[in-house]
């Protein structure tokens, strides 16, 4: 058997300065979500070779930039870098670190908190992020007594007031720490309804709660009192999951939570 060869150290040389240069048109915003172009286009304004383009394709798919796909609808389709590819690698990061569900919740406890307090300093709080988080509270309500579905509407809760922090970087950090957080709450939440064990209706009503009385205080301005109430629920929910499962390493990698993260 003819043993098949490698690109040669010249053809990876180049394909890593091509692949630089399209990685900096992605995240340039040249190149935006969609696909890239033509792999005969590209070898022809680079002025190279196949193997040589194809090394630079391959960096840029292990770099998770672009999926390239075989047959008649293949090509090359870029995936601009963002706050739920920022989770997917940071949850491998967190479980190729033995990271456990308690450490992971005791960072979300200090810094979601102030995430949500950062709101109430928001001059558009009442057109934006008020309107958002009463409009999932209404769809928790709606749900209230189907633990699967009452744990995904809840959970939004939490995403929202993120979302809404004027920090660009915590925005990124914190929503990807939350995003993997939540990932395992799922989880946590369909073993424990089809058990029998999910929090009764009752409950989810205190959650909810919650909820309000932050949103009555972001509604305030309150900025003290919305970390509080803030620090107060979560440290109630999480304790719901990290009582059984809190020695446990986080999941990013199996089926159920690489779904999880491609549904973000």
């Amino acid at each position: 058997m003819q043993e098949t060869k490698g690109p040669s150290r010249l053809q990876e040389r180049i394909g890593e300065t091509i692949a630089a240069d399209i990685r900096r048109r992605v995240l340039r915003g040249t190149y935006p979500a969609g696909p890239l172009p033509k792999q005969n286009e590209l070898a022809e304004e680079y002025g190279v070779s196949g193997p040589s383009l194809r090394e630079a394709l391959r960096i840029l798919e292990a770099e998770g930039l672009i999926t390239v796909r075989r047959g008649k609808i293949g090509g090359a389709f870029i995936h601009p870098p963002n706050w739920s590819s920022a989770a997917y690698a940071l949850g491998l990061s967190l479980q190729g670190q033995g990271i456990k569900l308690a450490d992971l919740a005791e960072t979300i406890r200090d810094l979601e908190p102030r995430c949500a307090a950062a709101c109430a300093s928001r001059e558009d709080r009442m057109s934006t992020v008020v309107p958002a988080l009463e409009a999932s509270i209404a769809e928790s309500e709606a749900v209230v007594g189907d633990g699967t579905k009452f744990t995904t509407a809840a959970r939004s809760f939490h995403h929202i007031m993120v979302d809404w922090s004027p920090n660009q970087t915590s925005r990124l950090v914190v929503r990807s720490l939350v995003a993997v957080w939540s990932i395992q709450e799922k989880a946590w939440a369909d073993i424990a309804a089809a058990e029998g064990r999910y929090p009764l209706p009752q409950q989810q009503h205190q959650a909810l709660d919650s909820h309000r009385h932050i949103v009555t205080a972001l509604i305030a301005g309150d900025a003290e009192k919305v970390a509080s109430i803030a620090a107060d629920h979560l440290a109630a929910t999480q304790s719901r999951v990290l009582e059984p499962y809190g020695d446990r390493v986080v999941d990013a990698s199996s089926d159920t939570a690489m779904r999880a993260f491609r549904s973000l």
